[in-house]
């Protein structure tokens, strides 16, 4: 069985969610609600879904669970992430996600949150616990699939308000805007509230069979249509977001993409933040690029949440949250263009996305202009899909296993000079230059980060690193 918690719920195959297992996990997550007293029978419960095919079946198998087990289950079916936790705080009720997020389409998953927001990694323990005592209760497994309230639409106008009241009127009137629709479900939200703003809306690349894209490493085919596009149509920007829309995908005036903790570094100082919380994956620059107390976390988004709940704790009233992938987090209320913009401690694609834009058509330069003017280190990453867990705990053991097998395997790349395993394995090297090698927390892939002076020697870099992974022989 492929099912495991990663860095941000459940995720595994599809044809291993399907069935008895997403049942099993829904009965277990309403076990788990009922005993913490986070909800009592008859409560609501919002289920949401992503494209992929695989996903109304799980959701229906999820809502059959959640009715069994005594609660009251409310499809809000194909909606961002975002706004289905949005519309969960909003009713203080608990809700799930089933998405595969970006991952590619023969896996999916769920994504789970408490009335007050996504799980962490405690809740994700004893929701094991229950799915292991749902399993040994046979009787609990005579499964039946289920139909539940429909109140999509009101989350989904519900989440549109909130984003059509975070700019001022007509603030992004006079940019020509291609919206990357393929098969995320924020694409025709993103169509609305950029209207909305008075941009010029260019809709492209929409698809009825699902396409994972990866906004923390874009694939070269995704670059190379937005290239096209921004040429073909004389485009601003281009802008998308990954399968359950948590995740902002943002191309320049020539199609390539910006990175997503640029994203995440303008959408908090669009807010004021005076406290930042990222992962350690995120440009190394962002320290010195406003004014603000940094604090770096693991990858994944139950850790930036846990570090903005011990920023608040501490006395920080404004806090911001991003990941490398651009996916921003908001865990205190602002204020912003005369209104109140309340926390929303997940993921959220629509917040950078609008800030970026604002900003750039604010100072009337271009989206390459805006991300050369930040000056943060070249960085870039991507991935090695397919390579087995087992594979990458060995690399990992063997580069955390001596300073001599570090160096050794470092010996084509550069000398270490420091070394963090936050999360995975970071480096930085004698000439100021870093690599990360970090296994990914919900799939098969092996991940490298790496930060240079120039786009040229990040490009170098990064290749050398991902040659080394491919070739290690474990």
């Amino acid at each position: 069985m492929s099912l495991k918690f990663g860095t941000s719920g459940l995720r595994g195959l599809s044809v291993d969610l399907k069935g008895e297992p997403s049942f099993i996990y829904a009965r277990a997550f309403a076990l788990y609600l009922f005993e913490s007293g986070l909800a009592k029978p008859g409560d609501r419960v919002l289920v949401g879904r992503d494209f992929r095919d695989s996903s109304p079946e799980i959701a229906a198998n999820c809502i059959g669970a959640l009715r069994q087990a005594g609660l009251q289950p409310v499809d809000c079916g194909t909606i961002p992430t975002p706004a289905l936790a949005h519309f969960g705080l909003k009713l203080n009720a608990a809700s799930l996600m089933v998405t595969g997020s970006h991952i590619p389409a023969d896996r999916n998953g769920i994504k789970f949150y408490r009335p007050d927001g996504e799980i962490g990694k405690s809740d994700e323990t004893a929701i094991n616990v229950q799915a292991d005592r749902v399993r040994a209760d046979r009787a609990a497994l005579a499964f039946v699939a289920g139909e539940g309230e429909q109140r999509g639409a009101e989350a989904a106008d519900l989440f549109a308000a909130r984003n059509k009241a975070l700019l001022t009127a007509g603030a992004l009137s006079g940019l020509k805007i291609g919206v990357y629709q393929h098969s995320t479900v924020a694409r025709d939200m993103f169509v609305d509230v950029l209207a909305h703003y008075g941009a010029e809306v260019v809709p492209l690349g929409r698809s009825e069979t699902f396409i994972p894209v990866d906004t923390e490493a874009v694939s070269a085919e995704s670059v190379l249509l937005m290239q096209g596009w921004a040429r073909e149509h004389g485009l601003d920007a281009i802008v998308s977001a990954d399968g359950d829309g948590d995740r902002p995908l943002v191309a320049d005036e020539t199609g390539t993409p910006l990175r997503g903790d640029l994203l995440g570094l303008v959408a908090s100082l669009f807010l004021g933040a005076d406290t930042v919380v990222t992962p350690v994956t995120s440009n190394s620059g962002i320290e010195a690029a406003g004014d603000y107390r940094v604090v770096r976390t693991r990858v994944g988004s139950p850790f930036v949440i846990a570090g903005m709940e011990e920023a608040r704790a501490g006395g920080a009233s404004a806090v911001v949250g991003f990941e490398a992938n651009g996916g921003t987090l908001t865990g205190s209320d602002f204020t912003v263009n005369g209104s109140t913009f309340t926390a929303l401690p997940t993921r959220d694609c629509f917040l950078p996305v609008l800030a970026v834009l604002a900003r750039a058509a604010g100072e009337k330069v271009s989206l390459s202009e805006l991300a050369k003017d930040f000056a943060l280190p070249v960085a870039a990453a991507d991935r090695l899909e397919n390579f087995a867990t087992e594979r990458s705990a060995a690399l990992m053991a063997y580069l955390r296993g001596s300073a001599e097998n570090l160096a050794r395997f470092l010996a084509p790349i550069g000398e270490a000079a420091e070394t963090s395993d936050i999360d995975g394995l970071r480096v930085t090297l004698r000439d100021g230059r870093i690599i990360h090698f970090r296994p990914s927390g919900n799939a098969p892939e092996m991940r490298c980060y790496v930060e240079a002076k120039t786009e040229a020697d990040a490009a170098t870099l990064l290749e050398a690193g991902l040659s080394e992974i491919r070739n290690f022989k474990a």
